[in-house]
């Protein structure tokens, strides 16, 4: 999977790489040794960096959704994780059609028992 850009056309850092950033910008506030506009630059630097984190978990819970099963070999089947062109309400609605069809798997039809 090639590396993801940001919006100015920038590598995007890798959850991992997010979260260590994070925790850097974290220790710093709390030392409190820096000056005030610092500071604020900082803040504002974590906060980008937590919606990243939160794009990065929110991407990777759809991809874990996804997943409908295993191949004959064992290795896991997805379908495509094509929605970036969706609105959030066909995102949303895919979402309810997916855990409705789910929901409905694990239930047995109504027996006839007709005496």
């Amino acid at each position: 999977m090639a590396p993801q850009k940001d919006n100015a056309g920038e590598s995007a850092p890798s959850f991992e790489q997010a979260m260590a950033e994070l925790e850097r910008i974290v220790r710093q506030l709390e030392e409190g040794n820096i000056p005030l506009n610092e500071a604020v630059d900082l803040y504002e630097k974590g906060v980008t960096l937590l919606r990243r984190c939160h794009e990065l978990l929110e991407r990777a819970e759809r991809r874990i959704e996804l997943l409908s099963g295993v191949d004959a070999e064992g290795r896991p089947i997805t379908t495509p994780l094509d929605d970036e062109s969706l609105s959030l309400e066909q995102k949303s609605q895919r979402r309810s059609e997916r855990r409705s069809a789910r929901s409905g798997e694990g239930r047995q039809p109504p027996s006839s028992d007709v005496d």
